[in-house]
């Protein structure tokens, strides 16, 4: 059966490893025109609970159903996607294309697959892009990224046509409006594992109190990711929720931890302070006042060196002092920010490229390729031949033989499974991750304490 390829009637499948790649791959699936975006879920330690996928703003026209990866392949030789977005780890990426050859070894009708980041690609780099090859389409979310996805694929000798030139999907959201030397608002939007540390991580929580106290007139809110229990795209082992209970002094009336959806947040938010978190390119693409900070220095494992020019990189200690950052308009355009309106604009660039629509290129690409009559096999760079010694961990991971195919056992016979055993298996499921992530965050700090004795 043919596949549908015209925008109007454009199918597109994503599969997510966690809330914020959800919100990444939904919002991309949604800016390549997608007239339906079926959902999935890959299984893993750091699948969404349900108030993860509310919390994160986008959707698809069904709840997303939860996979394997094995099962997910199953449901492409199945259904008829036109696209397949790939909002995953590049291990999970890399298996999602080996798997994807083997459905279709010979030049076919197959889906196009789009993968990228979904933020700031700031540590494994060639790692990570190189896991991601072998995909139509590999996005970079601004000039920047561009230009090093490109050169990593050449110097390793892999095609770097795929690499096409986006923005994040969910810059969005009105403009800052705030008044020259008005700072009502203030939201430290913490990171799950950067910083890593526990005294790391209670400097920064007694940095934001401490800011509190000194301004009383200002509203200081944590900005937080998941609630404790929850996995988000890296482990948090350290909560801030835990931290807040351990803070000298507690935390004033006028800080307080909080959730909700990052940008309704940044609607009331006058500065914006981080480590290196993406929600500073939400920051600075509205024009408000952003604080990528030093304390801790800049260093390559907290990911703060990617705003280095920026303009950004300041401290507790000069926010204290009314310091607020101003941005550098070149450093905004080559990083995919469009500058912005308002008493903290940017200011004009050479060339006001977000004027037109970041998304253009990208489906353009996508066009030109669902409009072919076949498609060759994707083709990733890590092979048998090249990568003998990694690959096959990387399949085997997501129970996939190292051709491509589920490995004996990955696939469940779900027709004969009676309504009581699917009951138990999400039971037994759902009490496995729980035990997983009070490991993680309850047993493991204290073991690694012990150790230190």
């Amino acid at each position: 059966m043919p596949l549908s390829r015209s925008r109007a009637d454009q199918r597109i499948a994503v599969l997510a490893d966690s809330d914020t790649r959800w919100k990444w791959g939904a919002l991309t699936a949604r800016r390549l025109d997608a007239s339906r975006v079926t959902g999935y879920l890959l299984r893993g330690r750091a699948t969404p609970t349900v108030r993860q996928l509310g919390e994160a703003g986008v959707g698809a026209d069904a709840a997303p159903v939860e996979v394997t990866c094995a099962e997910f392949l199953a449901e492409l030789g199945r259904e008829r996607y036109d696209v397949v977005v790939l909002a995953l780890v590049g291990g999970a990426v890399q298996a999602v294309l080996h798997g994807a050859r083997a459905l279709w070894p010979q030049p076919s009708r197959r889906p196009v697959f789009v993968t990228g980041y979904v933020g700031v690609v700031y540590e494994k780099l060639a790692d990570g892009l190189l896991l991601r090859h072998g995909a139509d389409v590999v996005l970079a979310n601004s000039r920047h990224d561009a230009e090093r996805f490109r050169a990593v694929y050449e110097g390793a000798g892999a095609d770097p046509r795929a690499v096409t030139e986006t923005a994040l999907p969910f810059l969005d959201g009105a403009r800052y409006g705030g008044a020259e030397g008005r700072t009502r608002r203030v939201v430290f939007a913490v990171q799950p594992s950067v910083p890593e540390s526990r005294a790391d991580r209670l400097y920064l929580l007694g940095r934001a109190a401490g800011h509190a106290r000194l301004h009383p007139d200002r509203e200081v809110l944590v900005k937080l990711r998941s609630r404790p229990g929850e996995h988000t795209t890296h482990l948090e082992e350290h909560p801030y929720q835990r931290l807040a209970d351990h803070l000298p002094g507690g935390l004033p009336a006028n800080c307080r931890l909080v959730y909700g959806h990052m940008g309704e947040v940044l609607d009331d938010t006058d500065l914006l302070v981080t480590v290196s978190s993406t929600a500073a390119l939400e920051s600075l693409h509205r024009g408000i006042p952003t604080a990528v900070l030093t304390d801790l220095g800049i260093r390559e494992s907290l990911g703060n060196q990617h705003f280095l020019g920026s303009g950004c990189l300041t401290s507790w200690t000069r926010l204290d002092q009314g310091h607020l950052p101003r941005p550098s308009p070149a450093w905004q355009s080559a990083h995919g920010v469009r500058p912005a309106a308002g008493p903290y604009a940017a200011g004009p660039c050479a060339a006001d490229r977000y004027a037109a629509d970041p998304y253009a290129a990208a489906r353009e690409r996508v066009a030109r390729l669902l409009a072919q009559e076949e498609l060759a096999p994707v083709a990733p760079y890590y092979t048998l031949d090249t990568a003998p010694g990694y690959l096959p961990g990387i399949l085997a991971r997501q129970h996939l033989a190292p051709d491509g195919t589920p490995l004996p056992g990955a696939l469940r016979g779900g027709g004969g499974e009676s309504a009581a055993r699917r009951w138990a298996r999400e039971r037994l499921r759902e009490a496995a991750r729980g035990a997983y992530r009070h490991g993680v965050q309850r047993v493991a700090p204290v073991i690694r304490r012990l150790g230190e004795l």
